[in-house]
């Protein structure tokens, strides 16, 4: 068999799913990651792949974004790899014999209250980041969403913010509980729609920026340790453990919130945007009436 490059079968595999645009964007990113992380070594023969060089990219992967996308990626590479044994071009697919990685307990994630006003206090001197961590709650969005928003998302005639997030595309309407209408009252108004609400977090060009400024936040709540250089003994290949702590906590925390205040699943489900096939269908007459509703039963924070 000639010289085949890893490209080669892999984006054959993607070309099943071209259908799919917005699959076919993922696939395509973690394919490019992947080749990426080969090196020289993408240019050489297929079957060189070994087990070793997926599980260096699965750890790449955790370290540099976090252990749900480097298990993504890695089932991402385990179709890749079988369409290329179908095809006949690798007889093992190396993949299958990389494990995913273990998760961690989702409520290690979740923000307490009481951590949740330690984190505000933190943000004391920075108006626009204690907004962003009131929106993160009480929105239950993404913070590179969130950090994007501007003056046009929101109608202060009907009390909502509507935006469409950027990793699904799906457009979210809701609305602005008391203690973000509090937050935005105190803002200088802007005459500019397109005017970012929070200019500087805004200006980050990646997400992954952000995310370091908002834990510089959590060290400063105590709530997480300050990160050193000094060498762990792990090696560069083992994947780097993640912050219990971090802006997405927010989001568990708005769910955990949303619950305990005896707020449906559907609901709870539809005010942060997670995708389900059963709310589409038996629950498209929600209104924004039925969120806020669900919404201000949510403890306000910002309460001394």
């Amino acid at each position: 068999m000639g010289t085949i490059r890893p490209r080669i079968a892999v984006d054959r595999t993607i070309q099943r799913v071209d259908r799919i645009s917005e699959m076919r964007f993922w696939y395509k990113r973690i394919v490019d990651r992947f080749l990426e992380c080969l090196g020289a070594k993408a240019s050489r023969d297929l079957s060189t792949l070994q087990a070793s060089d997926i599980t260096r990219f699965r750890d790449r992967e955790a370290k540099a974004l976090s252990r749900a996308t480097a298990n993504l990626s890695l089932k991402v590479l385990r179709v890749c790899f079988g369409e290329a044994v179908r095809r006949g071009l690798l007889a093992v697919n190396p993949a299958v014999r990389v494990p995913v990685l273990k998760s961690r307990d989702k409520s290690a994630r979740r923000a307490s209250l009481p951590k949740i006003k330690r984190i505000l206090k933190a943000c004391d001197d920075d108006a626009e980041w204690r907004g962003l961590v009131l929106f993160g709650l009480y929105l239950g969005q993404r913070l590179g969403d969130l950090a994007k928003l501007t003056w046009r998302a929101v109608n202060f005639e009907t009390g909502e913010i509507a935006f469409t997030t950027r990793k699904t595309g799906r457009r979210i309407v809701l609305p602005l509980v008391q203690p973000l209408s509090d937050y935005m009252a105190s803002l200088p108004a802007s005459e500019n729609p397109n005017a970012f609400i929070f200019p500087r977090p805004a200006s980050a060009t990646r997400t992954v920026t952000l995310s370091n400024q908002f834990r510089e936040i959590l060290v400063a709540a105590g709530l997480v340790e300050l990160r050193g250089h000094e060498a762990t003994g792990k090696g560069r290949s083992q994947a780097r453990e993640t912050s219990e702590i971090s802006f997405h906590s927010l989001r568990h925390s708005a769910v955990t919130m949303l619950k305990a205040s005896d707020v449906s699943d559907v609901l709870a489900r539809e005010i942060i945007g997670h995708e389900s096939s059963a709310v589409s269908r038996q629950y498209t007459h929600l209104t924004t009436d039925d969120l806020r509703n669900a919404m201000q039963r949510l403890p306000d924070v910002t309460d001394a």
